[in-house]
């Protein structure tokens, strides 16, 4: 007993520095945003005490709501991207000439920060020497739009530097997992008369459920939070046409010095998140029932 005491106390002492980390980083400031967001707050000065007015004017704020709009766009965006992610993992996990080199290719995005993918898609999107519209020019587009100046236009501009710069990671989980599945199924699929698309569809997807569940949860969540990029291509501009929830925070906290209720707008963002997490969970738990049952 004793014995068994002593393994419990070491095990507690191990885990000990990692809990008081992940409070500390975590779960604290996670408390602290939900008061601070009770209190009109310069950052500098006394905290006045607000209650629950920040989050009560958060519901009324029309640019709030359109900054979620965008978010969730993006994460839409991002989740539909996945199946083209899926498509060409599988590509890659056949035997084609190449696939080792573009594998590599695929992951070079994951190598560069955000903010040297942002300069390089501001040398892209450039109105006058930017490649994409030099090449527009080319081919005979006199008046080639200003991607990231339009108001209807920026979000789309932006979306797809995002996607790209994600794409090699969510390409290397599929093929992961791909590579986990036994051949032997795939080859008794085989020599039962199964197509490519009935052995893609009837072994490979049903047995990768589980991966792309979490890529879904980690797509859309991670695009519900997005900031860098877009902070460093338009800053959520032209007008707010492409704020996000994320820089909409930002906005509030550390340009308008309006750090309650840029804590509320982070509160907000914290349950957005949380929302869309427990959908997805219990989206693909109940088409998991219906499946299996």
């Amino acid at each position: 007993m004793e014995k068994v005491m002593s393994n419990k106390l070491v095990i507690a002492l191990y885990v000990l520095p990692s809990l008081l980390l992940l409070f500390a980083v975590i779960y604290v400031p996670i408390v602290l945003t939900g008061y601070y967001g009770l209190n009109q707050w310069n950052g500098i000065g006394s905290m006045t005490f607000v209650g629950l007015d920040n989050y009560q004017h958060l519901l009324t704020d029309s640019a709030f709501w359109q900054s979620a709009w965008h978010s969730l766009l993006l994460a839409l965006f991002s989740g539909i991207s996945l199946i083209g992610y899926l498509v060409i993992a599988m590509i890659l996990s056949g035997k084609i000439k190449g696939a080792n080199l573009l594998r590599k290719i695929y992951l070079i995005p994951m190598l560069l920060s955000s903010v040297a993918i942002a300069q390089l898609w501001l040398k892209i999107y450039h109105p006058t020497n930017g490649v994409l519209n030099s090449l527009l020019v080319s081919v005979g587009v006199h008046n080639p739009p200003e991607w990231l100046a339009n108001p209807s236009l920026v979000l789309i501009a932006l979306f797809i530097p995002i996607i790209w710069q994600y794409a090699g990671f969510y390409i290397l989980i599929y093929y992961a997992g791909l590579k986990n599945i036994p051949e032997t199924l795939m080859e008794a699929a085989r020599i039962d008369g199964a197509s490519a698309w009935q052995i893609a569809t009837r072994i490979k997807l049903p047995l990768l459920r589980e991966v792309i569940n979490v890529t879904i949860i980690l797509s859309i969540v991670g695009s519900l939070k997005y900031f860098d990029l877009i902070y460093v291509m338009t800053d959520g501009g032209p007008n707010g046409a492409s704020e996000v929830m994320a820089s909409y925070m930002y906005h509030q906290a550390f340009r308008s010095f309006d750090f309650g209720y840029g804590s509320a707008t982070a509160f907000a963002l914290l349950f957005i998140c949380l929302i869309a997490t427990w959908l997805i969970r219990k989206v693909t738990a109940t088409s998991e029932t219906i499946q299996y049952s």
